[in-house]
């Protein structure tokens, strides 16, 4: 299946530090803070009214995010940040470190288009994985390189798609990090460039149909530094190859009836079908299809509203089989005509279940994968939706894949947890049978660890389940340093997966805390809407709740206990530390959210009012939001954490704003000693496509932050 609507997820890889403690730091006295002279950053009188409420905006130039006083601050907030940074003892070797897990050969599953069978891979420290291909002799050669596309890197590939028959590839990069894109059409055989790149493409994914063309989503871009232009017309267009860019015929999206935040279109295998996905915020979808086999034919709508989740699975001829959460949260697999695929004709094709479903398909079966307490499980169904089998997994963990055309032989699928790399396996769909396809070797002894699966209760008694790693024989004294990691929102699951990240905090002989918060996904839509708009708070009571289970129970104590999460997990860490300040020692917001009250004013926020709610959308919402917006919460003479805030210059998603702001009401508000510094990558965005060179510095400067701050004074 084809997930088509963008999840604005925080993209900031899984964490980690460095070695072990030495037995001297055990029980560490608190390392000696150097002096640190802030920047003294200008407020305005700038002062928004709400409902008859005036509410102050004193660091609202910093939105501004590409004026020169704002690019000043940037420079002399480095420098203060980077100074304290090099004051660490053993942050070069947190470094060194990080870098020796993480310099290991990572190999993709192999898929094939047209004459040849492709695959990434990377070295090990490669900035970026390298496309490479092999043809019907074997021989292998590199078909595209991200690694040349800029001299330091910050160029990525974001995305690639094929033509039909192969012989054509379009490719999207970004660059410096940011979500607009430029399309790059290419001839397979001779990689000579087709055209002149497509530009301005924003949240959308490239969908062929046949070899002649493909459609794209985008925005009206806006000028400037017009942060607070509204990006939320979303339309998709098709592409004809050789014709300009001027060309494109405008397919959805070009009127007032036709408005709405995400917009995104595929093509069933059988290039019988396009489909068209609109939504108006991050959940919800309504549903529309396309025969292309009549020409001129109209959208037929399947969905006209978005009260579900709902996306085209297979095309079966006349058939098509759709996947809902329409009167189904956990989703359910439904068959229906096409040519009359209303909701009133839909049949159960595989019900609903207990457990969360997501779908995929290859070599003529169909995947059905459930989520158990955020743990996989995968049954196979063949084409009448009958079950042959529950695929035998490796462990306890999570798996990925399971995607493959029809006329495929073998399904190649990831498997990984907390401390098993991920490895590829090879799926025969006919024995049941997967054999080992790629293990990778990395330096990190996974038998030396253990995960437990935890449940706590929340303060409404809400029952939520937390992953917890650790060395085995690691003793529980209150004194480990732990790091508690969550998200919580968009109905993002997390699951367990390895990151060299994760393993260089395990292997300091830290232990890691992943919480399963209401907001995401892992219980399906009641859990992801328990943890929205006026239920929010509910988000933050499961983290302060997790934080006080691995108190209560020994694992850590409040000046052990670092709490880290990125994107909407950067709110949730901006929230649990201005209402709760002394559960925490360490708080790492990363990319965050963390102006509740503007956030919908800027060019990414506006498509998040169904997870958030928007100031102006009434008093009472406004209201709850300003009561745990971080920006708005932070109380002068409050000693908070030690705090990192980081994030990008170049964030056009959660633009950087956020993060200025909150570091200037922290710094100016602080009290006592704990460090408030603010971390900001140049040339860099929200995540997705960061350097390898820069994600390991960005790790040692986290986490040895967090150990420093801890007491920890040598390695």
């Amino acid at each position: 299946m084809k997930q088509l609507l963008p999840a604005l997820l925080a993209t900031s890889m899984l964490a980690g530090c460095s070695q072990p403690p030495s037995e001297t730091a055990e029980k560490p006295m608190q390392a000696t803070q150097p002096t640190i002279n802030y920047v003294q950053t200008r407020q305005s009188t700038q002062v928004d009214e709400y409902f008859g409420e005036q509410v102050a905006d004193p660091y609202r130039w910093l939105e501004d995010d590409r004026s020169d006083e704002t690019a000043e601050w940037v420079k002399a907030q480095n420098q203060v940040t980077f100074a304290y940074l090099d004051n660490i003892p053993y942050r070069d070797e947190a470094k060194q470190r990080i870098t020796k897990l993480w310099n290991y050969e990572r190999v993709g599953a192999p898929f094939k288009e047209g004459d040849y069978t492709y695959f990434f891979k990377n070295d090990g420290l490669q900035n970026q994985s390298v496309l490479y291909r092999t043809d019907k002799d074997g021989n292998t050669e590199v078909f595209l390189d991200p690694n040349q596309f800029s001299e330091d890197g910050t160029t990525s590939l974001a995305g690639l798609s094929f033509s039909k028959d192969g012989s054509k590839l379009a490719y999207s990069i970004s660059e410096g990090g940011s979500d607009w894109r430029k399309v790059i059409v290419i001839d397979t055989q001779n990689k000579a460039q087709l055209e002149a790149p497509l530009v301005d493409i924003k949240f959308s994914g490239i969908a062929w149909y046949g070899n002649e063309g493909f459609y794209y989503s985008s925005y009206d871009k806006p000028e400037g530094s017009e942060l607070s232009a509204k990006t939320d017309q979303h339309k998709l267009y098709y592409h004809k190859l050789g014709q300009p860019q001027t060309n494109d015929e405008l397919v959805y999206g070009g009127t007032e009836a036709e408005k709405h935040r995400y917009v995104g279109a595929y093509v069933t295998e059988d290039d019988r079908y396009l489909v068209v996905e609109a939504a108006v915020s991050t959940s919800g979808n309504k549903l529309y299809i396309r025969d292309l086999q009549k020409p001129d034919s109209e959208l037929v709508t399947v969905l006209d509203h978005t009260d579900s989740d709902t996306s085209v699975v297979e095309s079966l001829g006349e058939e098509l089989l759709l996947v809902t959460n329409l009167n189904a949260p956990n989703k359910k697999i439904v068959k229906v005509s096409a040519t009359s695929p209303g909701v009133e004709n839909w049949q159960d094709f595989i019900p609903e279940t207990e457990n969360v479903l997501t779908i995929n398909t290859g070599a003529g079966y169909l995947y059905a994968e459930y989520m158990v307490d955020a743990i996989s499980k995968v049954i196979q169904y063949d084409y009448q939706g009958k079950q042959v089998r529950t695929v035998e997994l490796p462990g306890v963990g999570s798996v990925g894949g399971f995607g493959a055309k029809k006329e495929d032989k073998l399904v190649y699928y990831y498997f990984g947890n907390y401390t098993m790399p991920n490895t590829i396996f090879a799926f025969d769909p006919q024995t049941g049978v997967s054999d080992v396809y790629y293990r990778p070797k990395v330096a990190f002894d996974s038998e030396a660890y253990e995960s437990k699966q935890v449940f706590y209760h929340s303060k409404d008694g809400t029952k939520v389940p937390m992953i917890i790693t650790y060395k085995k024989g690691t003793k529980l004294d209150g004194t480990n340093p732990t790091q508690l990691y969550g998200y919580g929102g968009f109905n993002a699951s997390i699951t367990p997966g390895f990151s060299p990240a994760w393993a260089g905090w395990l292997d300091l002989g830290g232990v890691l805390a992943v919480a399963n918060l209401r907001g995401g996904g892992e219980y399906g839509k009641a859990w992801h809407k328990a943890g929205t708009q006026m239920q929010k708070q509910n988000v933050f009571d499961d983290f302060i709740a997790a934080a006080e289970y691995l108190i209560d129970n020994k694992y850590t104590d409040a000046s052990h206990l670092m709490v880290r999460g990125g994107s909407n997990g950067g709110l949730l860490v901006g929230a649990v530390m201005t209402q709760r300040p002394e559960l925490f020692k360490v708080a790492i917001p990363q990319v965050g959210v963390l102006d509740m009250l503007r956030y919908h004013t800027f060019t990414a926020g506006a498509g998040w009012a169904y997870d958030y709610g928007t100031a102006e959308d009434s008093k009472e919402m406004f209201s709850y939001l300003k009561g745990y917006s971080p920006v708005h919460n932070v109380k002068a003479g409050v000693q908070y954490p030690a705090t990192l805030v980081t994030t990008g210059d170049h964030d056009d998603r959660v633009v950087p704003a956020h993060s200025f702001k909150f570091a200037a009401e922290l710094q100016a508000k602080q009290a006592g000693t704990n460090p408030t510094l603010i971390r900001i990558e140049t040339n860099a965005g929200h995540g997705a496509g960061t350097p390898t060179t820069k994600q390991i510095e960005l790790y040692a400067d986290m986490y040895s932050f967090a150990l420093y701050n801890m007491g920890i004074k040598s390695l």
